[in-house]
């Protein structure tokens, strides 16, 4: 329906430790590491401010996300008691229209639980009440397909050094 999975993501408690992790045990990177991000949107009907640091890198065609959430508002990264949730966390899709999208996977059935925004994307994750713990994610920014290529080819090219490249919020 919206093509091959372009992400796999995760969320880790420490996201250095997991970055050294991957590169170490397996090889991925180099990642991007983005701090600082916040997304402004709405969580199971009630508005939301979520701020995490992020990290990408690319195994063959699929974008590895890691997500440290870094404040405490309630999110598809915190269970019902509020405890960071660790782990394998989603599969995603980039669409060109995410209104779209997420019209055609609701008349599907699944049910829109998180939907936020920022200057440079907009993201929705959904779940099906039958797959309790699965959640799916479309993403929609400009740009968007054009840093994945991007993505894919320095993973490709990548000799192992300086597997990280960090960037700082605008001040």
């Amino acid at each position: 329906m919206l093509g091959p999975i372009d992400q796999v993501g995760y969320l880790v408690s420490d996201l250095e430790q997991s970055i050294h992790r991957w590169v170490a045990h397996l090889g991925v990177g180099p990642w991007t590491v983005f701090r600082d991000v916040t997304l402004e949107g709405r969580y199971r009907g009630k508005p939301v401010t979520v701020t995490m640091d992020v990290a990408l890198a690319y195994q063959g065609n699929t974008q590895i996300e890691l997500i440290e959430a870094t404040n405490n508002a309630p999110s598809p990264y915190r269970d019902a008691e509020g405890k960071p949730v660790l782990g394998m966390h989603h599969v995603a899709w980039v669409v060109d229209d995410i209104d779209a999208a997420l019209t055609r996977l609701t008349a599907d059935g699944l049910t829109v639980v998180f939907e936020a925004e920022n200057p440079a994307t907009r993201v929705a994750y959904l779940e099906h009440r039958d797959e309790p713990g699965v959640v799916y994610e479309v993403i929609q920014g400009a740009g968007m397909r054009e840093m994945i290529r991007y993505g894919i080819a320095a993973a490709q090219s990548w000799d192992g050094s300086n597997p990280v490249q960090i960037f700082e919020p605008a001040v």
